[in-house]
């Protein structure tokens, strides 16, 4: 038996996902596997053997193979939000726990032990064939996807996939794919409302607070609904639209923040083109585009951090379980203070009744 025919967890062998596929060309990956109760990596495995092989996503050789190829598009999402840089992959930072990779369009914050298995893949797309390396972690949920385009250097691209690829072609399952676990808010502790408000006086910058939240077993909102209004206030959730629409319009710079367990991308620059189509609010502008599912917010607050330079605003959009969706910034860089017209910008959009968006959230 080859691993074509081993059952998945929906009962469908390799060879039917495949068939099932050839019925539905059209559906975006993550819909159609979802469609058949399985993860995006078990249907990228299905197909190996046709247009696909299995590649190890070992940093060192994957970026710096990558910064030989040229111009690509870097996909980062979550479940409500796509974000798409156009660039190369320039300066790559390793590290044991979280890479970096520095770079005028393409900017990430990676965490290498979510980045468990790799595919590179060759899909018809009308006369055109679409290229892409995609990364997945243990829960077969996407991490990062990479895609060739006009301008890529595909002989390079070919020789980086020959250098990752594994020595099992065979098509089939993966057997380290696991269920993701169920993301939970956590109860705050008594008393914990005045260390968190001593704590947050204290930071002298931005990256501390993860450092804070993981000391005082909280998570995101609890704090920022602990902390009070001096600190961070809820904003009405049409805020996300009302922010992209008046950066575009008044040219401020962003900073716009899009995240998985195993991937942080971020847009830095002005925005221009703004567009709405149905639950969805969409940037697409020549170098960046992002795809908002404006239905999922659930939560939207307006932060206040200490920075190296006085404090700093963000807006961070959540969905109902308490998960981030986006975040957002003024653009700036190390020692600069904040620009004065994100932070207009940012201090006034509409406010939420502190008292009222409590009761409501409870």
């Amino acid at each position: 038996m080859t691993t074509d025919q081993v059952q998945t967890v929906c009962g469908l062998d390799a060879a039917q996902i495949r068939k099932a596929r050839a019925k539905n060309p059209k559906m975006r990956e993550r819909d159609f596997a979802q469609s058949l109760d399985i993860s995006e990596a078990e249907l990228a495995a299905a197909f190996v053997g046709y247009g696909t092989r299995r590649i190890e996503p070992r940093f060192d050789n994957l970026f710096s193979g990558l910064q030989q190829v040229g111009k690509v598009m870097a996909l980062t999402r979550n479940e409500s939000a796509v974000h798409e840089k156009i660039g190369p992959f320039e300066k790559f930072i390793n590290g044991e726990r979280a890479a970096l990779i520095l770079g005028e369009q393409i900017d990430t914050r990676m965490f290498p032990s979510n980045w468990v298995n790799g595919f590179a893949v060759e899909k018809q797309d009308g006369k055109d064939v679409r290229r892409s390396l995609q990364f997945f972690d243990a829960h077969g949920d996407a991490v990062q996807k990479i895609y060739a385009r006009p301008e890529t250097d595909m002989k390079a691209w070919d020789r980086l996939i020959d250098e990752l690829a594994l020595d099992d072609q065979e098509p089939g399952v993966l057997p380290n794919i696991t269920p993701a676990p169920v993301f939970t808010r956590k109860t705050p502790a008594d008393g914990v409302e005045l260390q968190l408000r001593d704590r947050w006086k204290s930071l002298t910058d931005i990256h501390q607070f993860h450092g804070l939240l993981r000391d005082l077993d909280l998570d995101r909102v609890s704090a920022f609904e602990l902390i009070g209004d001096d600190w961070a206030w809820r904003l009405d959730n049409g805020s996300v639209p009302a922010l992209l629409r008046l950066a575009a319009a008044e040219e401020i710079p962003i900073m716009c923040f899009v995240g998985n367990k195993g991937c942080i991308q971020i847009h830095t620059g002005k925005i221009k083109t703004v567009m709405a189509k149905g639950p969805w609010i969409n940037i697409m502008d020549p170098t960046f585009h992002l795809h908002l599912r404006t239905d999922h917010i659930h939560d939207v607050w307006a932060v206040r951090k200490k920075a190296d330079t006085g404090h700093v605003t963000s807006i961070e959009a959540y969905d109902s379980d308490g998960k981030q969706i986006i975040q957002f910034f003024g653009a700036r860089g190390e020692g600069n203070a904040e620009r004065d017209d994100w932070r207009t910008l940012a201090e006034n959009l509409p406010k939420l009744d502190r008292a009222i968006s409590l009761g409501a959230a409870e």
